[in-house]
């Protein structure tokens, strides 16, 4: 993977940069020493790593404001950080930049039960949202495989999902306003509590833009009042493809469950040693939780019963207790990272559209046999939001090498059967040098545009999102 030459200038004033970063920020809100920085040399794409200038960790909007205005008139590039979970490069720092992480920025500042709706810091962690209502009986929908640790600017910066989200949206459905500051240190206020602002859609702009146009500091998020019940039901069947033309047909018949995750024979057996869930032995399962009353939960999962028998299932097991329920959902949660137990692997992030399932799952195992590396699938079935895990040995020459080609390959078949690059884990590094395989030319150029709108000196994150070549001329320019 290329990445930009750092700019030498600012590697030989480190130490004044640093003088003048500790000057407007508490002593402990600047490290800069190798030792410590190296915790920040990469996100949960571990396979690329490069150490940052230093990490800046403000608590609030004024501190952030204060660093922005420093680095625009330093010319620092500066990297925005939440937790450091994705798993696209998002986060990855250069060497001649500031990290800037929102790791302190997590209190919750504002509760309103009655509109529903609730404001926080954005480095609060996307569980901790739930928890921060859940004795009200509210609940914050969006929840990715790494909500125990995940920040909210970084579920805004790449718009997030989550298992649940095939009924309640991604981010961008729950979000209702943000607090954000440009690289030249102003602030900005999009939305708010109420539901709709007017004029141009800047909200909308903002979520799933990987830190290109700003730093977000407070958002305004939607809370749900918890459904009544839930139950999720497993359902085996005898291969990949047939599982994917079941969520076809569920999706086809107007069934609307709030989640329907799909895992084949390795990732099951991973899961099942990590979290004892009691996942059956099949090729691939199904798991399909619906919510409501224990009537309506019935009515539906009769439903999906009727339309699973059509493709011979080989097990159709309903959760009998909220214990069982739990455990389920922990082996699935847990799936990246009990991969990562036996095998470095690079987890991909491409969408397809549901009827396009069964033939993309088989085109993957062709191309897994033909690259010669094991693909693991554990994914969002139900919108499509496809992730297959690479499995591949980063002490084997080349190996990497061959796991990015085939990485590729896959996600140019996700754009070729009417999909897109990315769901939920942004473009970051992983995808940058794909984007003309989704866009043309004309479109990225309007992109850029609007980077140029709100940074024109290409300073927030760099050689992220956008072909190397095209930001070198925008830069130079």
């Amino acid at each position: 993977m290329q990445m930009p030459e750092p700019n030498a200038a600012i590697l030989s004033g480190k130490a004044a940069i640093v003088a003048k970063l500790r000057m407007i920020l508490p002593e402990d809100a600047v490290i800069h020493d190798p030792n410590e920085t190296r915790a920040y040399e990469c996100d949960g794409l571990s396979a690329y790593r490069c150490q940052p200038l230093a990490v800046v960790l403000p608590a609030n909007t004024e501190e952030v404001v204060a660093v922005l205005k420093l680095c625009h008139a330093e010319g620092v590039p500066v990297v925005p950080r939440g937790s450091g979970t994705s798993l696209a490069g998002g986060a990855l720092p250069t060497e001649d930049s500031i990290i800037l992480g929102v790791a302190k920025m997590a209190d919750v500042l504002e509760t309103d039960y009655a509109n529903r709706v609730i404001r926080v810091q954005s480095g609060r962690t996307n569980l901790s949202v739930t928890g921060a209502v859940e004795e009200e009986g509210f609940f914050y929908a969006p929840d990715p495989s790494s909500q125990l640790a995940c920040a909210i600017a970084g579920n805004i910066a790449m718009n997030s999902g989550g298992a649940h989200c095939l009924k309640y949206g991604v981010t961008t459905n729950n979000l209702l306003g943000v607090k954000m500051v440009t690289m030249e240190g102003e602030v900005v206020e999009l939305g708010g509590a109420h539901l709709e602002a007017s004029g141009y859609d800047l909200l909308g702009l903002i979520c799933g833009s990987e830190g290109q146009l700003g730093v977000v500091t407070e958002a305004t998020l939607r809370i749900l009042a918890k459904p009544e019940g839930a139950r999720p039901v497993l359902i085996g069947f005898s291969s990949s493809e047939v599982a994917g033309a079941c969520v076809s047909d569920i999706i086809k018949a107007g069934v609307l469950p709030v989640a329907m995750e799909f895992m084949d024979q390795m990732c099951i057996r991973v899961c099942e040693d990590f979290a004892g869930a009691g996942y059956p032995d099949v090729p691939a399962l199904l798991i399909v939780e619906v919510e409501g009353s224990e009537s309506e939960i019935d009515e539906q999962l009769e439903k999906i019963a009727k339309i699973a028998a059509t493709h011979d299932p080989l097990e159709f097991r309903q959760s009998q207790s909220a214990e069982e329920s739990a455990l389920i959902w922990k082996g699935r949660k847990s799936a990246f990272g009990a991969m990562g137990q036996i095998n470095d692997y690079m987890c991909l992030d491409g969408t397809i559209p549901v009827n396009q399932l069964p033939f993309v799952l088989r085109r993957i195992g062709e191309l897994s046999a033909e690259y010669g590396l094991d693909v693991g699938n554990v994914f969002h079935a139900g919108d499509g939001n496809m992730h297959p895990l690479i499995l591949f040995d980063a002490n084997k020459p080349g190996d990497l090498e061959t796991c990015e080609a085939l990485g590729a390959e896959i996600l140019k078949l996700c754009v070729e059967v009417g999909g897109c690059l990315t769901g939920e884990h942004g473009v970051g590094v992983e995808k940058r040098d794909l984007m003309d395989t989704q866009y043309a030319p004309a479109d990225i150029e309007a992109q850029l545009d609007v980077k140029d709108v709100f940074d024109p000196a290409w300073l927030l994150n760099p050689a992220k999102v956008f072909p190397l070549d095209s930001t070198a001329s925008r830069r130079a320019a």
